[in-house]
């Protein structure tokens, strides 16, 4: 299979099974973050989509044996947990759950022995062990070589620099296969080891021009290739779940079917998208980018580092990821600790008050990444761009208004070079996730970019997520039916460019901020 095949529904016919469906059931979509988890049981009916959340559950990361992990067993736990309560819930109503679905981050994976046990708990991608790695993998194959073969963007903690670390601290020898998270579950599930296309991309280990893993370069570099799985679609069927689990949740007769595994993935499936939009998919990480249905693989595209992720049914996601509202969520967590009250509706209400151009910050430095405290780190950046006079760590309102502001910027900056790189006009911006319920940013994004601006639905991921199984159940023909139906049931709001004279300064004050830092990089 072609990794970027036509963007066609008669293309992945055939190597997507199917469990066709002849009533009107129930899906269950079980969406996980990188920290928080839920499990929504989603109705497709004719006379509307209903999304009901069954179970919230989190698993923050913590140090073990020097490394950051998650800890796979509660997250496997828990949705069990979801998967049993979803179970309890649709017999309640008389209704019948056809399959379930799994979507999650990218870039983190598992590894399990011949036996099918999980040998380890899985490494987070914000700890430390790849930093200087990219430059170890450079020495042996060159960037521009790397960027040809997967035409994916390089970020530090891609699986290709993580596994590069795992094998240089030393792989366990008893491990037979490496999953990512999403594929870890199904696996448990199931018993199937298979690897998601969209999130297989999303690990720079995938050739573009193949379709498959490309050992050639992995062996070069002396990456175990032998451990990956078989690369599957989204949509296909992995068929029922285990008899004993089946038995243990009430769940027989489900089965499981590959979701875009890959968070984003969903999320744009997800998208009720017109022709022309780009998007943002709006969380802890900002992922800007178009929909395309052949990848765009040059120097100029390398030379601004966007990627080119697999969507589902052949679409392509060209993009870039900005480093979203973590910024934020850091600092609330932080004011939090030490007392200070920061109730997010307060807060962006504060923000709006707050006249006339304030901080710059550049969201995309890298000591925003994981940073031990991040007020300091943004404190230490308003100083170096000049704004020392505005230096403060114990107003809320104006950090989070600086931070707003420079994603808003950001995002404007990224989809121009969006439009320089494609030669295609971008005529509005879709913004979708967790972060479209944030008003001020929707409207800073529509100020900054010129663009009109929608926003919604929240749960673009778990809607994405059930779409692909529906339409493997037969429910919808093909990709863009699916997201007509969506358009119609769900509620999005529209933002006009609001342009100021607080604005156009805040703009070049922003570009000047960039201007340099991209010249440092």
């Amino acid at each position: 299979m072609p990794a970027f095949p036509d963007a066609t529904q008669a293309g992945w016919d055939a190597c997507a099974p199917r469990c066709i469906v002849t009533d009107d059931p129930l899906y269950v979509a079980v969406d996980l973050g990188a920290g928080s988890g839920r499990v929504f049981l989603v109705d497709v009916a004719l006379d509307g989509l209903r999304l009901e959340e069954i179970r919230r559950f989190t698993y923050p990361a913590s140090q073990v044996d020097r490394l950051l992990r998650w800890d796979f067993p509660k997250i496997l736990g828990e949705i069990k947990v979801g998967l049993k309560n979803a179970s309890q819930q649709a017999h309640g109503q008389g209704r019948r759950i056809l399959s379930l679905g799994v979507d999650s981050w990218a870039v983190d994976y598992g590894l399990i022995d011949a036996r099918g046990e999980l040998i380890e708990n899985p490494v987070c991608y914000r700890d430390q062990r790849t930093q200087g790695v990219m430059e170890q993998v450079f020495a042996r194959v060159p960037r521009e070589e790397i960027f040809e073969r997967t035409g994916i963007q390089f970020l530090p903690f891609n699986t290709l620099f993580q596994l590069h670390a795992h094998a240089a601290d030393r792989i366990p020898d008893e491990a037979a296969r490496l999953l990512m998270i999403p594929d870890l579950v199904n696996f448990f599930l199931t018993g199937r080891a298979v690897t998601e296309y969209t999130n297989a991309t999303t690990t720079q280990m995938l050739n573009a021009a193949s379709g498959t893993w490309d050992r050639e370069m992995l062996d070069r570099l002396e990456l175990p290739s032998s451990l990956l799985c078989e690369i599957v679609p989204a949509g296909s069927d992995l068929g029922l779940l285990k008899p004993a689990l089946a038995d243990e949740l009430s769940l027989d007769g489900v089965r499981v079917v590959v979701s875009a595994a890959h968070d984003t993935g969903s999320a744009i499936a997800g998208t009720p998208l017109d022709d022309g939009w780009a998007y943002i998919s709006s969380g802890t990480w900002s992922l800007v980018g178009v929909e395309r249905k052949t990848p765009l693989i040059n120097s100029e595209v390398a030379r601004s580092n966007f990627t080119n992720e697999g969507g589902a049914f052949g679409t392509i996601r060209f993009l870039k990821n900005v480093m979203g509202l973590w910024i934020l969520e850091s600092c609330r967590r932080e004011w939090s600790e030490r007392g200070v009250d920061v109730d997010y509706e307060s807060l962006l209400d504060e923000v709006s008050s707050i006249e006339g151009c304030g901080g710059i910050i550049y969201p995309d430095d890298q000591r925003y990444f994981n940073p031990p405290v991040m007020l300091d780190a943004i404190n230490q950046q308003l100083v170096e761009n000049g704004f020392s006079d505005q230096v403060t760590s114990s107003n809320p309102a104006f950090i989070t208004r600086t931070i707003l502001d420079s994603l808003a910027l950001r995002y404007a900056s990224v989809l121009r070079a969006i439009e320089s790189l494609t030669g295609r006009k971008i005529e509005g911006v879709h913004i979708v996730g967790g972060g479209s319920r944030n008003e001020y940013l929707n409207q800073a994004t529509a100020t900054t970019t010129g663009l009109p601006v929608r926003a919604g639905p929240v749960e673009a991921t778990v809607i994405g997520n059930v779409l692909v199984q529906a339409i493997a159940a037969g429910r919808f023909a093909s990709l863009a039916n699916a997201r007509r139906y969506v358009g119609e049931q769900v509620q999005v709001k529209t933002y006009e460019p609001r342009p100021s004279r607080a604005w156009k300064e805040a703009a070049r004050r922003y570009e000047e901020v960039e201007r340099r830092y991209l010249k440092d990089e």
